[in-house]
């Protein structure tokens, strides 16, 4: 059937949408992801862009209407009359530097017509509304969203469609697609994210503008009048949170003992922040008579400058005995005793084998020793020396009821089962225990007393019920025995801070009514803050279902963020919170919590220790894949494109962890990958588009090893038509070089990062193998996902190597150069014979200010070698080569500069771009790490840059007027 294309599957602002994805990572206040950890969480800037323009016209669709609109057409012939002007110019100055010979690489025909303009604008004004609707701040500005929303409708002609996620996990995409008002359903296979997604999108709506229901807050009613959004619901949570906080500290608060200060810190008493432990294991060597010896990563309390600050082992080696002081000052720590290799006895320097430790540990043979007490004193960290009360508070805790339920045997993502934990108790102290299963206990009366205070408001008293559970459940992220303490920060760092749950030797036990990182009321702090920013004005759908059943055959616009082959172990991570919140809200949700554990047959990942191995693994995952995909074609809505993001795995590496091979992780993503696509194509679907959206800080790039690709990718999706032709390797290969230019042409204009364009480059490629019911080899049998793939990167490198057409005779030189030597030397007589080739002259192109030859040797100069003083309106022989690296130096000087230099080479200036994606694909190739930032760093700074030479444009315009 025929279909309006859509935005997304022809241009977006990618980096506009990357730099707020990523910085969405370092914000925390009122961000949905302080509700509950869940991995691999999209940014709700990239969800809510990928929906807008998922359901928005690309103007190409509509350009003769656009054509017909008078303010559009004026402004479209203004800016039309502009670039004309400039790729006159343009010629003017290549035929003046290079002879007549150049018109025929500047080919007339790329001259703008007045559709192409028209378009570009237009698309330019939905770039903007997008813009401005992925930053952070706009989450609930109602201009901005009701702008989306009225181009939503237009573009759907008053029918926007349903959204359905069937695999929701933390809930980015239902939430963003309620922000936009759109009817918003998902549903997960697992217990958490269900209860995630009622949270954030189906319990909210249901208390718009109702007034809390506790005796505190009825009080002040008729001074503060009325409750907008969720902010009764959430002052409930508020109340009943405190109170539970109260009730648990009188209650095992004698747990928790306070420290006395000496006087030069005031004297009196503090609050514990953390008591920090390290696990023992008894010696190896007979001579300590089986003494427990500690296992610690590092010594070091804080390493901040000025503050430092360490425990220091004291040894007795007539005794065979050890105990702990505290040092300050400028010395260092000692170094650790163990390490991922094995460690060493304290007492005597022994060796201890990795081997040993760990059959310990399997043997219930592991203890653990107090090695430092930190507290809070007024300016600030104050640490102490273990102490016999101490020890005592922490070893009489008595837990009761706490969960026996069993860790896997074997899963991704774990190690802990190496040392003898075989059990989630194993995993917490028995202090943690006790207060665990107390605030446990504590939601069940919060919401038995909810019940009392509201006359027995059920709804009322389950949704408060289960964001306090959230609260706890969230709490024993920081209150377990595999949490770290971090001495650059001087405070617990979190279980979960990747996707494993990883054995620790030395850990932080945080005070759970201290004020600080670690403590319940801080913990309900960051789950109160989420209400500010729930849209409460339309109730979304959430249910427990698996992925293959989908909720019902409705028509839907399918956006899901599915599992990723074997990156992340959902389900058995899933447990660690699941016997908390099963403990906490089973009386709320029955059915839904009514597993002893998470469910795991059904999951759709590659788990090897699940189905018997690797190969086992992969079908499982690729033909149920494939399942869930057939089943969304067919109820997909026709209008609109389906999006589903992808992940690649990156490689890990944590101090004290189990490393995994770059090989082995590049070999696994690779696999991941390939099956991804294979299921897709082979589930009946037409690959339309492939967007790299990166979520990381590092967005301009540390080095090609750690950020070789984004983190996810974007895959835009149309059902293939049943009539869809069978083709040969021929036909597909001559579809990709005929459209394929195009293609990049359209990511080039978008700006697209460098680094991100062989990804980008999948989707169009994709969309011309997929389009096919099959592509044929030439013995008969059908291409493979991986084969076309190839193809793709083979077409990808020959398309930037034909752009090199628009580049001058040195230019071509320089980037043949450059792909053999980089900046280093090579023989002149080498030289010269490329310089036949490509029309020119090493004395020309020293003399141009490129090239250095001395000593027959020749070398391209470097950035900072190149004339400080260059001004391209006096070059007698500019270049590309040249123009390009001096705005890539004058990067390093500021956006102010750049821009001076941008409006001075003018049209020039869009070729240099272009050269800077040909010249980041070589280093990428040759792995040139260093070289490349700057080709990246010039792309991703071009919008700014421009905008400065725009304005600086503007304004020496106007002081002209003046004069």
């Amino acid at each position: 059937m025929t279909y309006k294309k859509k935005l997304i599957e022809v241009a977006l602002p990618l980096e506009d949408i990357n730099r707020e994805a990523a910085r969405e990572k370092s914000i925390r206040h009122g961000h949905p992801s302080t509700l509950h950890l869940w991995w691999a969480r999209r940014p709700l800037a990239a969800c809510r862009a990928v929906l807008f323009s998922s359901l928005v016209d690309d103007p190409s669709e509509c350009v003769k209407g656009l054509l017909g609109d008078a303010g559009k057409r004026t402004a479209a012939e203004k800016e039309l009359k502009i670039r004309k002007k400039a790729w006159v110019a343009l010629k003017a100055t290549f035929e003046k530097a290079h002879g007549a010979g150049m018109k025929s690489v500047l080919d007339p025909g790329f001259e703008p017509k007045l559709e192409e303009v028209i378009v570009e604008l237009e698309r330019e004004r939905l770039f903007n509304i997008i813009r401005e609707l992925v930053k952070w701040d706009n989450s609930n500005n109602l201009r901005v969203l009701d702008a989306a929303r009225a181009e939503i409708t237009r573009s759907c002609e008053g029918k926007p469609p349903r959204v359905y996620d069937p695999f929701c996990g933390g809930g980015s995409i239902p939430l963003e697609a309620r922000r936009l008002g759109l009817e918003a359903h998902a549903s997960d296979l697992n217990p958490i994210p269900v209860l995630i997604n009622k949270a954030l999108i189906e319990i909210p709506p249901k208390f718009a503008d109702k007034p809390p229901v506790n005796p505190e807050a009825k009080k002040k009613l008729s001074v503060t009048g009325s409750w907008k959004g969720a902010a009764g619901l959430a002052e409930d949570v508020r109340y009943y949170g405190q109170w539970m906080r109260d009730e648990a500290e009188q209650r095992i608060g004698h747990l928790y003992p306070k420290v006395k200060l000496p006087k030069e810190h005031g004297g009196g008493e503090a609050t514990v922040i953390a008591w920090l432990w390290a696990r023992t294991v008894a010696s190896p060597n007979p001579a300590t008579k089986g003494a427990h010896v500690p296992l610690v990563r590092s010594f070091w309390l804080s390493n901040k400058a000025g503050k430092k600050a360490w425990i220091e082992p004291i040894v007795d080696q007539s005794a065979m005995t050890y105990r702990f002081e505290i040092r300050t000052g400028n010395d260092e720590p000692r170094g650790g005793t163990v390490s991922r290799n094995g460690g060493v006895c304290l007492l005597t320097g022994s060796p201890m084998p990795l081997e040993y430790i760990r059959a310990e540990g399997k043997a219930g043979r592991l203890g653990a020793r107090l090695l430092a007490i930190v507290a809070d004193g007024r300016g600030g960290r104050i640490y102490f020396p273990p102490n016999e009360e101490h020890e005592r508070a922490a070893q009489s805790a008595q837990p009761k009821d706490a969960p026996d339920t069993d860790l896997p045997k074997q899963a991704l993502g774990f190690r802990v089962q190496n040392y003898g934990m075989t059990k989630h108790r194993d995993l917490f102290t028995k202090r943690q225990l006790v207060a665990l299963t107390t605030f446990c206990d504590l939601v069940k009366e919060a919401r038995a007393k909810i019940l009392k205070d509201s006359n027995g408001d059920q709804a009322t008293a389950d949704a408060v019920a289960t964001y306090l559970g959230f609260a706890v459940s969230k709490l024993s992220d920081t209150c377990n025995s595999l949490v770290s303490w971090k001495p650059s920060m001087t405070q617990v760092i979190h279980l979960f801070t990747r996707q494993a749950i990883a054995f620790v030797w030395d850990f932080a036990e945080p005070n759970v009514f201290s004020d600080s990182a670690g403590d319940f009321g801080i913990t309900l702090g960051n789950v109160l803050r989420i209400f500010e920013n729930l849209p409460t004005d339309r109730e979304g759908d959430v249910q427990q279902l698996n992925a293959e059943a989908l909720l019902n055959d409705r028509p839907s616009v399918f956006s899901t963020d599915p599992p990723y082959y074997d990156n992340v172990p959902y389900a058995d991570l899933s447990d660690f919170f699941y016997v908390w919140l099963r403990r906490c809200l089973q009386p709320v949700y029955p059915q839904l919590l009514g597993t002893l554990l998470v469910p795991k047959a059904e999951e759709l990942i590659a788990e090897p220790f699940r189905h018997g191995g690797r190969e086992e693994a992969r079908l499982f995952f690729e033909r149920g894949m494939s399942r869930v995909f057939e089943r969304m074609r067919r109820v997909s809505d026709p209008r609109f494109p389906t999006t589903i993001y992808y992940a690649f795995k990156q490689a890990e590496d944590e101090d004290g962890g189990e490393e995994e091979s770059e090989s082995s992780t590049a070999s696994r993503s690779s696999t991941g990958w390939e099956t991804f696509l294979q299921g897709l194509v082979d589930s009946g679907w037409q690959i339309d588009g492939t967007w790299p959206m990166r979520t990381e800080l590092g967005n301009r790039m540390r080095n090609l090893g750690s950020n070789a690709l984004a983190s996810s990718i974007v895959l835009v999706c149309r059902p293939r038509p049943m009539e869809a032709a069978v083709a040969s390797r021929r036909d597909c290969l001559a579809a990709l070089k005929r459209e394929l230019p195009e293609a990049l042409r359209n990511l080039q204009k978008g700006n697209i990062a460098p680094v991100d364009l062989a990804q980008a480059a999948i989707g169009p490629g994709m969309a011309v193998f997929s389009r096919y019911a099959q592509v044929l080899e030439a013995d008969g049998s059908p291409m493979s996902v991986r084969t076309a793939l190839s193809l793709i990167n083979n077409s990808l490198d020959e398309v930037l190597a034909e752009q090199e057409g628009e580049f001058d005779a040195d230019t071509r030189w320089a980037l043949a150069w450059f792909d053999q030597n980089g900046f280093n030397e090579g023989p002149y007589g080498v030289a010269e014979t490329l310089c036949t080739a490509k029309n020119t002259s090493v004395s020309g192109m020293v003399a141009a200010g490129i090239l250095a030859a001395k000593g027959g040797k020749v070398r391209l100069l470097k950035k900072e070698e190149l004339d400080a003083d260059w001004d391209p309106a006096t070059d007698e022989r500019l270049t590309v080569w040249e123009a390009t690296h001096h705005l890539i130096r004058t990067l390093d000087q500021g956006e102010e500069a750049t821009g001076a230099l941008l409006r001075k080479l003018g049209a020039l200036s869009e070729v240099a771009r272009d050269l800077s994606y040909r010249l980041y694909t070589i280093c990428e190739r040759r792995k040139w790490a260093q070289n490349a930032i700057g080709y990246n760093a010039l792309v991703l700074s071009w919008p700014d840059v421009k905008r400065v030479a725009d304005e600086q444009k503007e304004a020496a315009l106007s002081q002209r007027e003046l004069i």
